[in-house]
C-alpha cells in the first residue's frame, strides 16, 4: 500500500431534467473511531452506497486499515439520487489511501454502480451526462460495460468500459495508465442503421378522409382526433403517422436518445433511437406518468414522444386530470415542472393522435344499431373538455368501411409517396419560419404569424366570418382553422389562404358540432 495522502477529489455526476451535472466525489481519511460516512444531500439509495463500496472494495482484495473516512458529494445543495456514484466513491476512497495516482483523474468521469462482489452494474442518463462532461471539458469517461456504447455516440470523449472495481484500480496505475488507448475508444456518432417501421399506410384500405386528415396533420404539426366505431380504422391510421414524418436528423436522434436513457429505455446493442417515436399509453395512465415529475423529476410519456407521436386511444376513458394536464405542453411544446429549488423543463414536441369512439358501444349516431340514451352519450363525450378540444387542431370521422374497400386488390398509396409531400411543405416552413426561434411549423404559429402567413382576401375574410358565428369558434378555435387552412393550400402549392382551403379547415371542425352540440 502506498503512503496514505488523506484527501482525495474525483468527478462523477447526476442527472436533473435531461440534463447532466458534474459531482465532485471527495473523501477524507483521518484517524479516530473506524467509520464510514457520506454526506452532501443524499437520497437514501445513494446513502446506503457506503455499505455496497465498503464490502465491494473488501471482496475485490483492498484491506484497508481502520480509519474515519468520509465521503462528500459536492454541490452540497444540489440532490443527488441513484446509485450512480458509487463507483467513484470507491475510487476516491482508493486514492485516498495511497492506492491511486490523483494526478490520472484530474479530466476523468467515473460512474457506475457496485455490486457487493465488486462488479460494475449498468446506470441511467449516461448519454445526457458524457454530453454536459464534454461541456465542463472532461476528455475521459469510465463506464460500466453496458453502458459503454451509449457513452460512444458523444463526440470528443474518450470512453472506457469497465467492469469491475479491481479493473478500475489496475487501469489507474502509473504504469497501465499510458496503455488506456487500448481500453477506450473515442466517441462520436456513427451512421449505418436506418430507419426501419414495419408498418405502411398501403395496408390502410378505403378511409381516404382519414388518409387526407392525417397528411395535413403531419405536414403543418397539429393534433388530430379521430371519431368513429370500433375496427373503422383509427389506430391503424395512428400508427402509421411516423412513416409520413421526415427522417430524424442527427441533432434530434440525440435529443430524443437522451429522453430515452434517462428513462433507460435504450437498446443496449443500438442505443441511438433512429425513429420517430410513438408512445400509446394505456387509459388508467396517471397524470404524472404521462406528464413527468417525481421527487427528482423524470420525463412521462408525452416527453418520451417528443419527436413523433403521442397516441391516446380510447380519450373520454382517461382520468379528467390526465387528460387536463396535457393544457399546456400541447400549446407550449414542453413540460415544465417546478421543485422546491428548481425548475426542470422537459420537451413536449410530439403530434397529438387521439381516438374515441362516438359513445359508449360506438354506434351512435346510428340509430339503428345504437342502443345508448342520449344521455349516456352526452356524458361519455363530455369528458372531454372544451378546452382540450381548442387545442385539437383536426376532428375527423372514421366511417365504417365496406366489404368492397376491405376486400380490394388494389395498389394504396404508400407511406413514401405521403412523405414526399410532407417533407416538401415542411421545407416550405422552414424557409417561412427562419430565424423565429420557437416556431417551425404551421400548428406553431401564435397570433403575429397567424396575422403575417395567414391573410385572406375578401371572400375569405367573409366566409372566415360566417364559419365562425355558426360554428361557434372561440378565438383559438379561430386560429385553428387559419393554421390548418394554411397547410392545406401549401398542401396545394398555394401561396393565398383560398376559400377552398377555410372550408375544409372548417370541415374538420364541424364534427365538434355534430358530437358535442347535439
Amino acid at each position: 500500500m502506498g503512503a496514505i495522502r488523506l484527501f482525495q477529489k474525483v468527478y462523477s455526476a447526476g442527472v436533473w431534467g435531461i440534463s447532466g451535472f458534474l459531482v465532485s466525489v471527495e473523501a477524507d481519511v483521518h484517524d479516530g473511531l473506524p467509520g464510514f460516512q457520506m454526506t452532501g444531500n443524499l437520497s437514501q439509495e445513494t446513502r446506503e452506497g457506503q455499505e455496497r463500496v465498503r464490502t465491494a472494495l473488501k471482496n475485490a482484495g483492498f484491506r484497508l486499515p481502520a480509519k474515519k473516512i468520509i465521503i462528500n458529494l459536492s454541490p452540497a445543495d444540489v440532490r443527488k439520487e441513484g446509485t450512480a456514484y458509487d463507483l467513484a466513491v470507491g475510487a476516491a476512497v482508493l486514492g485516498a489511501f495511497g492506492l491511486l495516482d490523483p494526478d490520472l483523474l484530474t479530466d476523468s468521469l467515473i460512474l457506475g454502480e457496485l455490486g457487493l462482489d465488486g462488479m460494475v452494474k449498468p446506470v441511467r442518463g449516461v448519454l445526457p451526462i458524457v454530453a454536459s462532461a464534454r461541456e465542463k471539458g472532461i476528455r475521459r469517461c469510465f463506464l460500466p460495460e453496458e453502458n459503454a456504447m451509449e457513452g460512444r455516440l458523444v463526440d470528443g470523449v474518450q470512453i472506457i468500459p469497465v467492469n469491475s472495481m479491481k479493473q478500475l484500480a489496475d487501469m489507474l496505475d502509473p504504469a497501465a495508465f499510458q496503455k488506456l488507448d487500448c481500453f477506450g475508444h473515442p466517441g462520436g456518432l456513427k451512421d449505418g442503421e436506418k430507419e426501419d417501421y414495419d408498418v405502411d399506410f398501403s395496408d390502410l384500405n378505403g378511409q381516404q378522409l382519414l388518409r387526407r386528415a392525417t397528411e395535413i396533420a403531419v405536414a403543418g404539426r397539429h393534433n388530430i382526433l379521430y371519431i368513429g366505431p370500433a375496427g373503422s380504422g383509427k389506430t391503424m391510421a395512428a400508427m402509421r403517422i411516423p412513416t409520413i414524418m421526415p427522417p430524424l436528423s442527427r441533432e434530434e436522434s440525440m435529443e430524443i436518445s437522451k429522453i430515452y436513457s434517462i428513462c433507460g429505455l435504450l437498446p443496449p446493442r443500438s442505443p441511438l433511437i433512429r425513429t420517430r417515436p410513438f408512445r400509446s399509453p394505456h387509459h388508467t395512465i396517471t397524470p404524472a406518468a404521462l406528464a413527468g415529475g417525481g421527487a427528482s423529476p423524470r420525463p412521462g410519456e408525452i416527453s418520451l414522444a417528443s419527436g413523433g407521436v403521442l397516441f391516446l386511444d380510447e380519450l373520454p376513458e382517461f382520468s379528467g386530470k390526465a387528460i387536463e394536464i396535457l393544457r399546456q405542453p400541447l400549446e407550449e411544446r414542453e413540460v415544465r415542472i417546478s421543485r422546491l429549488h428548481r425548475l426542470c423543463t422537459f420537451p413536449a414536441d410530439t403530434v397529438l393522435a387521439a381516438a374515441c369512439n362516438p359513445c359508449p358501444c360506438g354506434f351512435y349516431p346510428d340509430r339503428s344499431r345504437c342502443r345508448c340514451s342520449e344521455w349516456q352519450v352526452k356524458r361519455y363525450l363530455g369528458r372531454i373538455s372544451k378546452p382540450i378540444l381548442d387545442r385539437i387542431d383536426i376532428t375527423v370521422e372514421a366511417a365504417p368501411v365496406s366489404y368492397e374497400e376491405l376486400r380490394k386488390k388494389g395498389e394504396n398509396e404508400s407511406s413514401a409517396q405521403i412523405r414526399s409531400r410532407v417533407i416538401r411543405v415542411q421545407k416550405l416552413q422552414e424557409e417561412r419560419f427562419a430565424g423565429r426561434e420557437k416556431i417551425r411549423f404551421n400548428g406553431d404559429m401564435g397570433a403575429r404569424e397567424i396575422e403575417e402567413f395567414c391573410r385572406l382576401d375578401q371572400e375569405g375574410e367573409e366566409y372566415l366570418k360566417g364559419i365562425y358565428e355558426k360554428l361557434h369558434l372561440s378565438a383559438r378555435g379561430c386560429h385553428k382553422v387559419l393554421k390548418v387552412a394554411r397547410t392545406i393550400a401549401d398542401l396545394d402549392g398555394e401561396g393565398q389562404i383560398r376559400r377552398i382551403h377555410l372550408c375544409e379547415a372548417a370541415g374538420y371542425r364541424s364534427l365538434e358540432n355534430k358530437y358535442w352540440k347535439g
